[in-house]
C-alpha cells in the first residue's frame, strides 16, 4: 500500500491524465519500443529466408500479442495475470538466436509449439519464481543479458552485409555504407538533441534510412499496394504445432531468463514510482509473460517481456499512471490489425534494419556490462561465472558448426548460445555461491551477492498488495 493509499487517497499509478494528453502520452511510449519490437519478427524472419509477405504477417501477430500482453499487464484480469504497473511488453531478444535454431531444424511450427509448451511452463513456475529470485543475481543475469546481445550483433552484420558470403552483392558498398549513415545520425541525433526526438532516434533512424534507400534503389514496397487494410492473425497460421523436446527444453531455459529479466524491470519501475511490489504480485506479471507464449504461439507472434527502454522513459518523465501505457498496449494492438503496415515494416532493406540493430543489440551487451558492475567480486568466485558462461556462451557466436557433429536434439539447445550460457551460469552460481560443501562457515564466497539488491523492494510475502 502506498503512503496516499494510506491515507484514503488514490494511489499516482491508477489516476487517469485527461483523454488529450492520455493519448500523446500513450504515442510517445509506442515510438519509443516500436524499433525494438518489430525487430525481432524481421531477423527470425530473414535468418529463415522467409519471404517478405510471411515476415509482414509475423510483424503484425507480434505487435497484436503485445498490444494484449500490455494492457493485461497495466489493466491486469483479476488476481490471475498482470502486475497493474506503467510498463509495455514487446518481443523479447532474449528468444532470437534459440528459435531461430529451432526453426532451422523444425520450421515455424516446432518454434510455436516450444513457445506453447515454454509458455505453460512459465505459467505453472511463476508463483514459485517470485519467491526464488535470489537464485538468479546479477553475476547470472548480466552475463546472460550480455550474451544476449554479443550473440544478436551477428544477426545484425547478416543483414548489413547478406547472409550469403559467396553471393556476388555480399557486403556491398552500398549497403555498407547505408547501414554505417544509420548508425552514425543515431549516434547524433542522442549527442546533440534532447527531449523527446532524442528518446526515438533509433525508430528515426530507421525512417531516414529508408527514405535515403529509396533513391539508391535498395527497396521494394511493391506488395504494400496489394496488402489488405484489415486483417486478423490465423491461428496456427503454418499448421499444427510440433513440441521438439530440444525445442521445448530450450525455450523453457529462454522462460526463465525472461522472467529474471521482467522481474527486474519490475523492480526498477517499483522505485521509481514509490508502488511496493509484493511476491503475489510479482507473480501476476510473470504469469502474464507466460501467458505471452502461450498466445504467441497459437497467433504466429513471439514471447513478450517488459521493455526496458519504457522503463526509462517513466523514469524521465514521471508519468506513472497504468493508464498512459494501457493506451500503448490498445495502439499496439489497432497496428497488429492493419497488414498494411507490417508489409511496410518487413520491405525495410537489411542494410536499415541491420544498422539501427547494430545499436539496439550493442546496448543489450552495454545493459549487461551494467548489470555485472552491480556484482562483488573481490573476495569471491563471481569472476570465474562470469568468464566461464560468457566464454561457453560465445562458442556458438564464433564458430557456428561448433556442435554440428552432436546430436541435433542436443545440439539445438547447446548451440544456442542463451541457452548455454544461463545453464553455465545458474549451475555455477549454486556452486560457488549457494552450496555451503568444502568451505568453512562464514567464507564470504557463500554470500547471494546482489541478491539483496534484487528483492528490497518486495513487501512482505504474506500480503497482497
Amino acid at each position: 500500500m502506498t503512503d496516499a493509499q494510506a491515507i484514503g487517497g488514490k494511489s499516482p499509478v491508477d489516476e487517469v491524465p485527461p483523454a488529450g494528453r492520455l493519448l500523446v502520452l500513450g504515442v510517445q511510449h509506442v515510438l519509443v519500443m516500436y524499433a525494438g519490437c518489430v525487430a525481432v519478427p524481421l531477423i527470425v524472419g530473414s535468418a529463415l529466408n522467409l519471404d517478405t509477405r510471411t515476415i509482414g504477417l509475423l510483424v503484425n501477430a507480434d505487435l497484436v500479442v503485445a498490444g494484449i500482453i500490455t494492457l493485461i499487464q497495466t489493466l491486469g484480469i483479476g488476481k490471475i495475470l498482470g502486475v497493474r504497473l506503467p510498463i509495455v511488453t514487446g518481443a523479447t531478444f532474449t528468444a532470437v538466436t534459440p528459435m531461430i535454431l529451432i526453426g532451422q531444424n523444425f520450421g515455424l511450427v516446432g518454434i510455436y509449439g516450444s513457445m506453447i509448451v515454454s509458455g505453460i511452463f512459465g505459467l505453472l513456475i511463476a508463483v514459485p519464481f517470485s519467491r526464488i529470485i535470489r537464485f538468479f543475481p546479477p553475476v547470472v543475469t548480466g552475463s546472460v543479458i550480455t550474451i544476449i546481445g554479443l550473440s544478436l550483433i551477428s544477426a545484425a552484420a547478416g543483414l548489413i552485409a547478406g547472409s550469403d558470403s559467396t553471393a556476388p552483392d555480399y557486403g556491398a558498398v552500398p549497403g555498407l555504407a547505408l547501414a554505417g549513415g544509420i548508425v552514425l545520425l543515431i549516434v547524433l541525433i542522442t549527442r546533440f538533441v534532447r527531449g523527446f526526438i532524442g528518446q526515438i532516434a533509433v525508430l528515426t533512424g530507421l525512417v531516414v534510412g529508408a527514405l535515403v534507400a529509396i533513391p539508391m534503389g535498395l527497396t521494394d514496397f511493391s506488395g504494400v499496394a496489394t496488402a489488405p487494410w484489415f486483417g486478423v492473425s490465423t491461428p496456427f497460421l503454418f499448421g499444427a504445432p510440433q513440441f521438439p523436446l530440444a525445442g521445448v527444453i530450450s525455450m523453457c531455459v529462454v522462460m526463465l531468463v525472461i522472467f529474471a529479466e521482467s522481474t527486474a524491470d519490475m523492480l526498477a519501475v517499483s522505485e521509481t514510482i514509490g508502488e511496493p511490489l509484493t511476491p503475489a504480485r510479482i507473480a501476476r506479471g510473470l504469469a502474464a509473460d507466460g501467458f505471452s507464449g502461450v498466445l504467441g504461439g497459437v497467433l504466429n507472434s513471439f514471447p513478450d517481456t517488459i521493455f526496458a527502454q519504457n522503463v526509462g522513459l517513466v523514469q524521465l518523465t514521471g508519468v506513472r499512471s497504468r493508464f498512459v501505457p494501457a493506451v500503448a498496449g490498445a495502439i499496439l494492438l489497432l497496428l497488429g490489425l492493419v497488414p498494411k503496415f507490417g508489409e511496410v515494416v518487413a520491405s525495410l532493406p537489411g542494410p536499415v534494419v541491420g544498422g539501427a540493430g547494430l545499436i539496439m543489440f550493442a546496448t543489450v551487451t552495454a545493459v549487461g556490462i551494467r548489470t555485472l558492475h552491480k556484482v562483488r567480486f573481490d573476495g569471491t568466485n563471481n569472476l570465474m561465472i562470469v568468464a566461464v558462461s560468457i566464454g561457453i556462451g560465445m562458442l556458438p557466436v564464433v564458430a557456428p558448426s561448433f556442435y554440428e557433429k552432436l546430436p541435433a536434439t542436443f545440439g539445438i539447445i547447446v548451440g544456442s548460445s542463451i541457452t548455454s550460457c544461463v545453464i553455465v551460469a545458474f549451475l555455477l552460481n549454486l556452486l560457488f555461491n549457494h552450496l555451503p560443501w568444502g568451505r568453512p562457515p562464514g567464507d564470504p564466497s557463500l554470500a547471494d551477492v546482489g541478491s539483496a539488491a534484487a528483492t528490497r523492494h518486495v513487501v512482505d510475502p504474506r500480503t497482497d498488495g
